[in-house]
């Protein structure tokens, strides 16, 4: 077994050969390499840069890596799916998020006078926002999809503990906090909550800058729905959560939701089931954009 002060070595010879140093280190990383395959050499040269154990980021096979899609919940470059014995799970985890934020929404907006009424939404989130999109999360980590399986557990979790917080009679939550601190500490506990969901869509909305537009939209509008709601809560008036963030927030919902449809329809329309295929754009600074202008390039000089 390798010692801490081989792993060490092995990083440094490593570093200085990827980053183009003597070809003295270059000879020290093949002899520490010896035996190894290209793909395990590969993988030593990410590991000695970015560190060993279950949090290095190794990428293999770059060049046959595919980009950013929202159909397939990917916001960076990742693998082809041909061979892989599970369905697309990322069309079902998004269309469980998208009719749940719908209606809730809906219902942010006042529409139709209901907003308050919430039992149609409480269905919703135990039964498809909150068990289905869960359990798409947990297919997006069996076909490897770290950032997919993250995103759809996390929500599904979000939309059951928003079922289970709102049940009336069943957990008490609400009437607990209610009884240990009054009604602003109810408002004030479900601002935390709102504002830490906030937090943890913006980490995922810094992932999706290298995608397609449509991919960092959902997340964008997404994380302001979650803001303005959680500012309703912590700024309250009259002793309820202000009706204009919460409108604000409802809008910004409805967006996310058409969102999450339109990234959900781009992973199932393809050309055996529909007569178009539905765009998307790759932002310039991607990998796909970045591939589109070297070869615009390419045709410019043999032009």
């Amino acid at each position: 077994m390798s010692t801490n002060q081989e792993h060490t070595d092995l990083h440094n010879t490593a570093n200085l050969a990827a980053n183009g140093n003597t070809s003295n280190e270059q000879q020290k990383f093949e002899q520490a390499t010896r035996g190894m395959s290209h793909e395990e050499k590969a993988n030593a040269q990410h590991a000695a840069r970015f560190g060993y154990g279950p949090l290095a980021h190794m990428r293999t096979h770059e060049g046959n890596m595919l980009p950013a899609f929202g159909g397939e919940f990917q916001p960076g470059l990742y693998k082809p799916v041909e061979g892989r014995k599970f369905a697309n799970p990322a069309p079902l985890g998004l269309s469980a998020f998208a009719l749940t934020t719908f209606v809730l929404s809906l219902l942010n907006l006042n529409t139709r006078n209901l907003a308050g009424i919430n039992s149609i939404v409480i269905g919703l989130a135990f039964g498809y926002g909150g068990l289905v999109q869960l359990l798409a999360g947990m297919w997006e980590i069996a076909v490897g999809n770290t950032f997919g399986g993250t995103a759809l557990s996390s929500y599904g979790g979000f939309w059951i503990s928003f079922a289970i917080t709102l049940t009336p009679g069943g957990f008490e939550i609400v009437s607990s906090i209610e009884a240990a601190g009054g009604e602003s500490a109810v408002l004030n506990s479900l601002g935390f909550y709102l504002m830490g969901w906030f937090i943890f869509t913006f980490l995922l909305l810094i992932c999706t800058l290298k995608s397609t537009v449509a991919f960092f939209f959902l997340f964008f509008v997404l994380d302001l729905a979650f803001l303005l709601l959680g500012i309703a809560y912590l700024r309250p008036v009259d002793g309820a959560p202000s009706p204009g963030c919460t409108r604000a927030g409802g809008a910004f919902g409805i967006l996310a939701a058409f969102a999450a449809w339109y990234n959900a329809l781009a992973g199932i329309a393809d050309t055996s089931n529909s007569f178009f295929i539905i765009p998307v754009a790759h932002f310039p600074w991607s990998e796909k954009g970045k591939a589109a202008r070297a070869e615009k390039r390419d045709v410019e000089h043999q032009a």
